[in-house]
């Protein structure tokens, strides 16, 4: 008689499956053993977080002031006269005058010879300086019964600047006759065509 196989052994190699589960099982135990075991784990360092940097604050200057602008340099003008007179004497500007007036305000210029009773007759006295411009009027015989003639001729005076510029004279006063018609036309005596 034969000598018979353990029965474990006897039924692992009749059943392969479960040969191969034996074989499985003492892969793992062998690959168990032969494996390391993991290594601890790292120590974790605690990081502190910085210490905070101290802000520093540099002091603010106040604004600087705005350059202080410089003082305007005083540049005179010249104003070129449009029309001069070469008079040397008041009485000679005073015809240079009356013929601007005439030019100015010839619309209002009575023709002829005025009748004998006017509405106004005054005396007026002008202050024309090296530009031309009037810088006093003065009444040296007023028509003071007519008052708004007077306002009327010395706003004309005014209104017809610049005068001739009296270049040789630097500035003048000349002194006209006024002879005032009731239609509101005169006429000046320096150049007046007389009366009836």
């Amino acid at each position: 008689m034969q000598p018979t196989a353990p029965l474990a052994r006897t039924s692992a190699y009749r059943h392969p499956r479960l040969r191969t589960a034996l074989w499985a099982t003492l892969a793992c135990i062998v690959a168990g053993c032969a494996t390391r075991p993991p290594p601890p784990p790292a120590p974790v360092a605690v990081v502190k977080p910085p210490a905070p940097v101290p802000i520093v604050v540099a002091p603010v200057a106040p604004p600087a002031a705005p350059p202080k602008p410089e003082a305007p340099v005083a540049v005179e003008v010249v104003r070129v006269p449009s029309v001069v007179s070469q008079a040397a004497t008041a009485r000679d500007y005073r015809s240079d005058a009356a013929k601007h007036l005439y030019k100015k305000l010839s619309d209002r210029i009575f023709s002829g010879k005025m009748p004998p009773l006017l509405q106004a007759v005054g005396v007026l006295q002008v202050d024309i300086d090296k530009h031309g411009d009037v810088t006093a009027v003065r009444w040296m015989r007023a028509p003071n019964h007519a008052p708004a003639v007077m306002a009327e001729i010395e706003r004309s005076v005014r209104a017809a600047a610049p005068y001739p510029a009296p270049v040789k004279l630097g500035q003048v006063t000349y002194t006209d006759t006024w002879l005032w018609h009731k239609s509101g036309r005169f006429q000046l005596d320096t150049l007046s065509e007389g009366q009836i």
